[in-house]
């Protein structure tokens, strides 16, 4: 992976990842690191982190906006947040995720709302789910120029159709199905595939097979790349999580924590301390005093 720099005056920017260096990773057998952010400070942190890839996933539908699936998120609250996030970063590749209604409907739609994203989202590419009827959807993306990141597995907008949000391709049929269907996604034009909850042996398989990279996200090490939530992997999700969440953090903790001290100290008088506000020379508060009293 390349870590060249564009000089900017004094400044130096660091050159965007590009797709081809994905590819490159994947033949070399360096792990892609992804992950999922919705603001400015996340991408940033990310960056500085050393992560390749950030997605503004519609899981920000859960974890953001407090629904209990990723269907209800929209178009412009996808946007939004997409553009927050490519304002925090420079080296990652964007990928903004397509909401459930945007691309479904016909390939003009697809077309045109992939289009917001890159113009009003700023992102560099777009990710959506399923194979079969949305083949023609990425074709016509990718054909306007658009790179698509494809999604098999499970599917969280077609979860209820899929019987849950389980693992798929545990039978020999479907697993032989979603390698049709992710071969069939890298010949539409896709530049890489996430596999979410599949078996092992499948993602494996999938893997050897294709030219393009994976993504796994509970799809076992043989992919090319892992991707978590950022609210699952910091901790700040509560509850029940996925099976293959790892938590590297307990924020959640640690913000209740900060936020109680706050509260008491506030309850009690402790903040805010005069180190933490502002005086005025003696003069201009000796003229402000006099100009405040009442007048005889």
């Amino acid at each position: 992976m390349t870590t060249s720099h564009t000089n900017v005056g004094e400044t130096q920017v660091p050159a965007k990842m590009a797709l081809t260096e994905l590819a490159t990773m994947k033949r070399q057998g360096t792990p892609i690191a992804m992950v999922t952010a919705y603001d400015a400070a996340g991408g940033r942190l990310a960056e500085a982190a050393g992560i390749d890839v950030v997605l503004i996933g519609d899981s920000a539908a859960m974890v953001v906006l407090g629904h209990e699936s990723t269907v209800p998120v929209t178009m412009d609250e996808m946007l939004f947040m997409t553009r927050a996030v490519a304002s925090g970063v420079r080296r990652p590749l964007v990928v903004g995720d397509m909401p459930f209604g945007s691309y479904q409907v016909s390939n003009a739609d697809a077309v045109r709302n992939a289009v917001r994203f890159i113009k009003e989202g700023r992102a560099d590419t777009v990710k959506l789910e399923g194979a079969g009827r949305m083949l023609p959807r990425v074709r016509a993306i990718v054909e306007s120029g658009i790179p698509v990141m494809g999604h098999l597995g499970l599917t969280p907008q077609s979860a209820t159709a899929l019987g849950g949000y389980k693992a798929q391709g545990r039978t020999a049929v479907r697993a032989r199905r979603m390698l049709s269907d992710a071969l069939a996604l890298q010949e539409a034009g896709c530049y890489s595939i996430v596999l979410e909850a599949v078996p092992t042996p499948v993602a494996a398989r999938i893997t050897a097979e294709l030219e393009i990279p994976t993504i796994g996200i509970g799809a076992g090490p043989a992919c090319d790349g892992q991707v978590l939530v950022y609210h699952d992997l910091l901790g700040l999700t509560e509850g029940h999580t996925a099976r293959f969440v790892k938590r590297y953090a307990d924020l959640s903790t640690v913000i209740r924590e900060a936020l109680a001290a706050f509260v008491a100290d506030v309850r009690s008088g402790a903040y805010p301390e005069e180190r933490h506000t502002y005086g005025m020379p003696a003069d201009e508060l000796a003229a402000f005093e006099a100009d405040s009293q009442p007048k005889p």
